[in-house]
């Protein structure tokens, strides 16, 4: 089956990317958020994003203009039946997310695939909240996804091998490689990451400065960017309950977040979508 038109659930830095990059491919991308100022606000970096684009001769204008046609920002969820495949990308929160997907079970017909974005979040549990368990399927991009070239396919028990064959090759059409990831939390890679990210936590608790934790690790280890700056532009609110479902999944204690993380989600320090975590970035 050749997939045409596709709705991406979410207009945070991971929707906004997953959208941008399959209206590239020329896929009809219905884009839903539930607030339509966020939306909006979404797609004015989406056009600026591809505008410095151009200007970098990346690409286009013809490029710049046929991206944005094929991206269609909706209001309702209904449109969803009018897909082929639903993608979602928002707060990595298990009983947001199964509230989701079983509010899109009644809208969508049985054949519509379902995937989720989800970082660390079991994919059987998603889909045996629906009635498609053997048309869902767990699709990890990684931030900032029109850059990072990986994406983890994730299979739940009852995922089909139909399932998994559209997945795939929803993920060779915008050139991107393929891991498969066991269904355990945090999948492969954010399960090796976050270990490292809580580590160079526990550093700055000892008393290390944020800047030689995170000069450390790209001076002596290559990195091209430092832990803390990661989690900065990750979030460290996501970090952190990525963590916490890492630790409740595998009861580790090398799992359990460090201290300083509830310090800073309470704080509201999450990091560059707040203007300030380990660094300041309002000026």
């Amino acid at each position: 089956m050749e997939i045409e038109k596709i709705m991406v659930i979410g207009a945070g830095l991971m929707g906004r990317g997953i959208a941008t990059v399959f209206a590239q491919a020329g896929l009809s991308v219905s884009w839903y958020e539930k607030e339509k100022t966020i939306l909006e606000a979404a797609m004015r970096k989406i056009h600026n994003g591809l505008e410095q684009a151009v200007e970098k001769s990346k690409i286009t204008p013809e490029d710049l203009s046929r991206t944005l046609e094929n991206i269609h920002p909706v209001s309702s969820l209904q449109d969803a039946a009018n897909c082929e495949f639903v993608i979602e990308a928002i707060t990595e929160n298990l009983l947001l997310k199964e509230k989701l997907f079983k509010e899109l079970d009644l809208i969508c017909s049985p054949e519509i695939v379902f995937a989720s974005n989800t970082s660390s979040l079991p994919i059987t549990k998603l889909a045996n909240c629906t009635n498609r368990a053997d048309r869902f399927i767990g699709m990890h991009f990684f931030s900032p996804v029109p850059v990072m070239q990986l994406v983890e396919i994730i299979r739940g028990t009852s995922t089909s091998d139909e399932t998994y064959d559209m997945a795939v090759k929803l993920v060779r059409k915008i050139n991107k490689e393929i891991i498969n990831a066991p269904d355990h939390p945090g999948f492969l890679v954010n399960r090796i990451l976050n270990v490292m990210l809580n580590e160079s936590f526990y550093c700055v608790l000892d008393g290390a400065a944020p800047e030689d934790v995170d000069k450390g690790m790209k001076l002596g280890c290559n990195f091209p960017m430092g832990p803390l700056e990661l989690t900065d532009y990750v979030g460290v609110d996501v970090v952190y309950y990525v963590l916490c479902t890492l630790y409740d999944g595998f009861g580790d204690e090398k799992y359990k977040p460090c201290p300083l993380f509830k310090k800073m989600v309470d704080a509201g320090r999450l990091g560059r979508k707040t203007g300030k975590g380990f660094y300041d970035y309002t000026s």
